[in-house]
């Protein structure tokens, strides 16, 4: 008799309880990973009451239209006068962050030269606004 079978064992390894054992793992530490927040004590100092919160100042804006006529806030400026009254809105804080708001008209090299101005009285922080397009 042939025998179609043969006597050999077949050894495959399953995996499935491991997949299974290892996926309640991978949910088990992605559940407590975000409970876990270690941190160092610290007392924090208090502070003053009386200073004035970024949230209640008004941004600085200085606008460039389409004649290249320079205004801060809504009040027209020229380069001359502009240390004057910058350090008049900002009282002296070179951290004050001053936005531009320039006509797309105007040339690059118009809005660099007040850039660079800007940049020259000691006032680093710097952004450029745009219009977003529906």
């Amino acid at each position: 008799m042939i025998r179609l079978e043969s006597d050999k064992e077949l050894s495959e390894i399953n995996v499935t309880p491991f997949i299974d054992v290892m996926l309640v793992l991978l949910i088990i530490f992605m559940v407590v990973t975000p409970l876990m927040t270690t941190s160092v004590k610290v007392e924090l100092p208090k502070g003053s009451e009386n200073l004035q919160n970024d949230a209640d100042k008004k941004p600085l804006i200085l606008s460039i239209d389409k004649e290249k006529n320079l205004f801060l806030d809504d009040k027209v400026i020229n380069l001359s006068n502009l240390k004057e009254s910058l350090f008049a809105k900002t009282s002296g804080d070179f951290d004050e962050i001053i936005y531009f708001h320039v006509d797309k008209s105007v040339e690059y090299e118009a809005v660099i030269n007040v850039i660079n101005s800007v940049k020259l009285l000691g006032y680093s922080k710097i952004a450029l606004s745009s219009k977003l397009e529906n």
